[in-house]
């Protein structure tokens, strides 16, 4: 290992990424981007679901109980007066649901005696978690609605068990507080994969790859001149994502701050290794961009937790997820974001990375070669 030799890559690399626009875009303008679509573009949290109400009955009481739903932020009411009014907009996806008050609602209520008063809720199957929303939140909205008409009416309201709700580490229940920690995941991936597959694969098409490899240089001193600036572009690129998640989108960062910058580089050095072994197998920018996306950013977004639930998946696909590095880091960063600094969760995560980056680098020397084929 030479220094001198080992300085001039490092400089040659640093001053193709200052005159390259495209590894300036992908290292500070697209976290940022992906941030923003993250925060407002992407969200788990259902409001204004538009909802029909079709108002069988002139009674006071279904007037209260249509301002239950008029009132709820949660819903976007468009009223009929028959339930075949609201079909054609629930068939076209304009509303999704159909909230049924019918005729005898209020001589029903007030029969002590006699079954409760029905409400007919019928959704949009077609999109099945909207359907479960649609669903709870109406419930949810009769129920309140009953307790404040008992307390209206000066009796006890219908709850003989009171269910307190206390909800940790994200209490506003805001999607943004762990989609925007998911999101830093696939732009690390995106920084260490993509960009260092391409450039090495862009020197390839372009011929300065074998100018590299007719010097003296050793395989050490090529892959750690091609690996270190591009793990500080990456630690540049970690930084702005969690200025722009802390301080624009205040999302909480209840863990360290440098415990967050670790578990970044170990990760950062995981998606490096991939990248490098993207670019010892293929030459062509293309070709390494295809593979980039099949094995790193693909995964990362379906298989990682970031999205979708990993336990709900089938036994195979479970498995297969043991096997993607992102999963891992995800793991971290909701644990420093939103909880702190949880050990037993963060060191067999970062173990794991540590080790995968050992494996991948180990390949990678072993598969480049100071020749041209």
């Amino acid at each position: 290992m030479n220094i001198r030799r080992l300085n001039a890559l490092m400089r040659k690399e640093a001053l193709q990424i200052i005159r390259d626009p495209s590894s300036i875009l992908i290292a500070a303008v697209l976290p940022l981007l992906l941030i923003f679509i993250f925060a407002f573009a992407v969200s788990l949290d259902v409001n204004e679901l538009a909802v029909g109400i079709a108002v069988e009955d002139d009674s006071p009481e279904a007037a209260s109980f249509v301002e239950a739903f008029t009132s709820s932020r949660y819903f976007k009411v468009r009223s009929a007066r028959d339930r075949r009014e609201l079909v054609p907009a629930l068939t076209a996806g304009d509303i999704r649901g159909i909230v049924v008050i019918p005729g005898d609602f209020a001589s029903r209520l007030g029969n002590a005696a006699g079954p409760a008063a029905p409400v007919q809720i019928i959704t949009d199957g077609s999109e099945p978690n909207t359907a479960n929303f649609v669903q709870n939140y109406a419930r949810g909205a009769w129920q309140v609605w009953l307790r404040q008409r008992a307390l209206d009416g000066g009796r006890a309201a219908p709850t003989p068990v009171t269910v307190v709700d206390r909800v940790w580490y994200n209490p506003e229940l805001e999607s943004r507080n762990f989609l925007l920690p998911g999101a830093l995941a696939l732009i690390m991936t995106l920084i260490g994969t993509l960009l260092t597959a391409l450039v090495v694969a862009r020197e390839w098409e372009r011929g300065t790859m074998e100018a590299l490899l007719s010097t003296s240089i050793t395989r050490g001193e090529l892959i750690l001149g091609k690996l270190l600036p591009y793990f500080l572009l990456g630690m540049l690129s970690l930084f702005l994502s969690v200025s722009a998640m802390v301080l624009l989108f205040h999302v909480p960062l209840r863990g360290s701050f440098l415990v967050l910058a670790g578990a970044g580089a170990v990760f950062l050095f995981t998606a490096l290794g991939l990248g490098m072994l993207i670019s010892a197998a293929a030459r062509n920018q293309f070709v390494a961009c295809q593979i980039a996306f099949l094995t790193a950013f693909m995964p990362g977004m379906m298989l990682s937790g970031f999205v979708f639930e990993i336990s709900s998946m089938p036994l195979p696909i479970r498995i297969a997820t043991n096997f993607i590095p992102a999963k891992y880091f995800v793991s971290c960063l909701h644990s420093l974001f939103l909880v702190g600094d949880v050990w037993p969760v963060l060191l067999p995560n970062l173990l794991f990375l540590g080790a995968v980056s050992v494996i991948l680098f180990g390949i990678v020397i072993v598969m480049v070669r100071k020749r041209i084929d």
